[in-house]
């Protein structure tokens, strides 16, 4: 019978990535959740969810009028002491003058004295008050603790915000935009495997390789409502990587070791069972045998072969349809 022209590949040694696939959560190293340090309505909101703000800039206000007013009547007591004071001060000079003049008695002195002290008291008194409202009015006008991305914003104007609402009231979060980490929990069963400096590499929806990273923490314990050992991976933030909780994929490679890889094309499946076709030479002569072959993962256009192949073998990549057992054949190409 005269052989078919075939196309054959020489199967190559090509080093072949052993990983995992998982779910990763971004998350930023720095993220904070602003919530109410004072009770009150919501007057302004002057970011939206997705802005860049800078530290200190100012984010919404809560109506400070009660407050404000509050910090007036403190500064008024503080202002009607003070002229106490001032009066006491002049007061106490001038009886320890006289008594030192031997016109008025130590007691009339004493008298004045404790007068002053006690008027100097009631002053310091009312300006450390009058401080204490002031400072709470700072906390109406709600700000970024440092530069970031503002999250969601679940409060709008005229809701009324409180730090003893149950749930507390979450007013937005700002999460730092530069140190972000991909949380991986990998489970139990690879904890030998698991281990500083592996590879990761984060991949979107359709499998393009977003970022590459290692892992560089490894948690100590497992997490028993997972059942899964937390590691984490920086990450840099991209055009492709921007908000904390996003949700990628997780490819973490445990090793890389050569393997023979044959093109998909060559693959044949009868039975669950994958095949290739391979040339071999008897005699001069060439002709297709069907090995069994293990395929592993996909290397590009090609699967990997944990077994089944050896380099050098002359994969058959044409005409696979119409080979048989033993079918001569002429090879051409590797």
């Amino acid at each position: 019978m005269q052989g078919m022209p075939v196309q054959t590949v020489a199967v190559a040694l090509s080093p072949v990535a052993q990983s995992s696939e998982y779910v990763a959560t971004i998350k930023s190293r720095r993220s904070a959740t602003l919530m109410p340090q004072v009770s009150g309505l919501i007057i302004r909101i002057l970011v939206h969810s997705g802005d860049h703000v800078a530290a200190g800039q100012t984010l919404m206000e809560i109506d400070p009028r009660q407050q404000q007013a509050a910090v007036d009547a403190q500064r008024a007591t503080e202002r009607q002491k003070k002229a106490l004071f001032d009066y006491n001060s002049v007061e106490v000079d001038r009886q320890q003058k006289l008594f030192e003049a031997g016109v008025t008695s130590r007691d009339v002195y004493d008298q004045a004295r404790q007068a002053f002290e006690n008027s100097k008291a009631d002053y310091e008194s009312a300006v450390e008050s009058r401080k204490t409202q002031q400072e709470l009015l700072a906390y109406y006008t709600v700000r970024a603790p440092f530069e970031g991305v503002v999250g969601d914003i679940p409060v709008h104007v005229g809701d009324y915000a409180s730090p003893v609402n149950s749930p507390p009231s979450i007013l937005t979060t700002v999460d730092e935009h530069q140190d972000l980490e991909a949380y991986i929990y990998i489970p139990t069963e690879r904890a030998a495997q698991v281990r500083p400096g592996l590879s990761v590499e984060l991949t979107d929806t359709n499998g393009n390789v977003l970022q590459k990273t290692n892992v560089d923490f490894v948690s100590a314990q497992v997490d028993s409502t997972l059942q899964g050992i937390l590691v984490k991976a920086p990450v840099r933030a991209t055009a492709d990587i921007l908000r904390n909780a996003q949700l990628v994929k997780a490819r973490v490679i445990w090793s890389t070791t050569p393997m023979p890889i044959v093109p998909v094309l060559a693959v044949t499946r009868q039975g669950g069972q994958s095949f290739v076709f391979v040339a071999k030479s008897q005699n001069g002569h060439f002709s297709a045998h069907q090995t069994p072959v293990t395929l592993g993962d996909t290397v590009g256009n090609s699967y990997s072969v944990p077994s089944g192949l050896a380099a050098g073998d002359k994969v058959i990549v044409t005409n696979t349809q119409f080979l048989v057992e033993g079918m001569p054949v002429i090879p051409m190409g590797g």
